[in-house]
């Protein structure tokens, strides 16, 4: 289906190709043990040195084929899987799927999905298919051997004879096809208990990371107790379903073990009455036996694979829900309504609700020309920043309109994300990291008074970590400066600095951009002094006037 399809349907008939020389390679090595056996029963010593010089070169072709087709098919696993990661991270972003994830609105731990489950998926479809292939195209070759080898078994059933041409040939289909029957019977429900353990070993994994993440909070609380519980309860769902892993492990296992076993003898008693009445020399013998093994394998793949299958199949379940919440998401909608031609932030009868349904605050109109200034204050929990959520296409619970004139837009959390990486990089965020020249990198961090910082640009680092909270929100500030949007919207970007910094901040954006368009969520009175306009939330009426 991709772009990429021929070259990998090339790669892919390739491994193809190696697999069937591999099986012609075994099947060549049965008839030499037939030669040898009876080289050996002649004791004919210038035809052993001779059959050993085969084996040499059967055996160097083997290695030859087998570093080939593992060479092959792992380059096909990673280009597949370099396809699939692509198909799923554009899916991912798009309409802001990952924020819908995060919020609560689709499958759970989309990061083992995209990382764990396209690398089984990549890797398990391949191994498991082509091994497929293979035992399907063996199955075929040994089968013309046993077929060759099994000669006819006579019936005597009520005075008729029954003739069974190829009959040890039947014997491994009838035994393998009982055998795959009672594997499903013994292990069916490991699907289910793959795809439970697969969903508990990422909660754990996020519990962990949001240890490390959280670190300094934790540690400020005091809370290892409450975390190391918490991550211990985790564990402990992972054990609880272990043992569910363990038990039907232990049923498939002993299944596998005893259809093995058995199946090494049934070619012994079939074939024995044949030798022993003088119908096959002793080199067909062991071909036949060698041979029968080989279908018996072939037939019983099933069998030797089912946990692995099992694997796949709880894969392939996490794929198919993960794919479906992706193309249907359930608050898909937005509140937001792009308007090239409008020159100005129009909200009309806009209504914001919570997901449970329940109403945040009046209805509210209201309009922001560009060039304004306009505070946003109320009492916590009324709404102000899921205001800004809404301005931002974010918040799709409620009713209304907001119409958003074309430009460059800029909202700032109280919490600037910062990526791991260069200064730099955290600077141009989002763009690329080449985006502004050093020159004016070095001139924001000097305006926001982070100078300490200039000769650190190229410094990779986890800027969030070794960072205060006001030395992120100045960094953020200074991003500001170097975008120079139109449209800017702060959402308590300043609570971490003092009013001294905070009032630097607010005067870099009115000299240094004019014009520019400026929304805030604030509580502090000294910043009415930087707008031109407030709008008060309340749980009855929201109120607008000038400053």
């Amino acid at each position: 289906m991709s772009e990429d399809r021929w070259p990998a349907r090339g790669l892919l008939m390739l491994v193809i190709a190696f697999d069937l020389l591999i099986v012609y390679r075994y099947t060549r090595l049965s008839y030499w043990q037939k030669d040898f056996y009876d080289v050996l029963t002649n004791y004919d010593v210038d035809a052993f040195y001779q059959r050993l010089l085969e084996l040499a070169v059967i055996a160097t072709a083997g290695i030859m084929l087998d570093a080939a087709r593992t060479y092959t098919a792992q380059y096909l696993e990673i280009r597949w899987r370099n396809w699939m990661t692509d198909v799923f991270l554009g899916r991912w972003f798009y309409g802001r799927a990952y924020y819908r994830f995060e919020r609560g609105h689709g499958a759970d731990n989309p990061d083992q999905r995209i990382a764990e489950d396209l690398r089984l998926m990549a890797s398990n479809t391949l191994e498991l298919g082509l091994g497929l292939l293979s035992n399907i195209v063996t199955l075929a070759s040994f089968a013309v051997i046993v077929w060759g080898l099994s000669g006819t078994l006579s019936l005597a059933l009520g005075g008729t004879t029954l003739e069974v041409p190829g009959y040890i040939f039947w014997a491994a289909v009838l035994y393998a096809v009982a055998g795959s029957w009672a594997m499903e019977k013994i292990g069916g429900r490991m699907v289910t208990i793959d795809y439970t353990q697969q969903q508990r070993e990422a909660d754990f994994r996020v519990l962990l990371v949001r240890v490390r993440e959280y670190a300094e909070q934790i540690a400020f609380y005091r809370g290892e107790k409450a975390e190391e519980t918490r991550l211990r309860d985790s564990f402990q769902a992972i054990r609880a379903n272990w043992r569910e892993i363990m038990t039907y492990t232990k049923r498939i296992t002993i299944a596998d073990s005893f259809y093995t076993e058995v199946g090494a003898i049934v070619p012994t008693l079939l074939v024995g009455p044949r030798y022993f009445a003088h119908q096959m020399t002793f080199g067909d013998y062991m071909q036949l036996g060698q041979a029968f093994m080989r279908v018996r394998v072939s037939l019983s793949w099933f069998i030797y694979k089912y946990k692995e299958l099992a694997l796949l199949r709880s894969v392939y379940r996490r794929l198919v829900e993960f794919e479906r919440v992706l193309a249907h998401p359930s608050d898909a909608r937005t509140l937001l309504e792009p308007a090239p031609d409008a020159t100005a932030i129009e909200v009309r009868g806009l209504r914001l609700r919570l997901p449970d349904g329940s109403a945040l605050g009046d209805t509210l109109d209201w309009r922001i020309a560009p060039g304004e200034r306009w505070l946003i204050r109320g009492p916590s929990g009324v709404g102000k920043s899921t205001l800004l959520r809404a301005l931002a296409g974010l918040w799709p619970h409620g009713s209304g309109e907001i119409a958003m004139p074309a430009g460059r837009e800029m909202f700032l959390p109280q919490q600037s994300y910062l990526p791991v990486g260069s200064l730099r990089a955290c600077l141009c965020y989002p763009g690329d990291a080449q985006r502004f020249s050093v020159d004016e990198c070095i001139a924001v961090l000097h305006a926001v008074r982070l100078e300490a910082l200039a000769g650190e640009l190229d410094a990779y680092d986890n800027w969030a970590k070794r960072l205060s909270p006001g030395e992120q929100q100045r960094l953020a500030f200074a991003r500001v400066l170097l975008h120079k949007p139109v449209w800017l919207f702060l959402d308590e970007a300043t609570a971490s600095l003092d009013p001294r910094n905070e009032a630097l901040l607010y005067r870099l954006l009115i000299e240094r951009l004019p014009g520019l368009t400026l929304v805030s969520v604030a509580h502090r009175e000294s910043l009415a002094v930087f707008h031109t306009k407030v709008l008060e939330l309340a749980d009855e009426r929201a109120r607008i006037a000038d400053l």
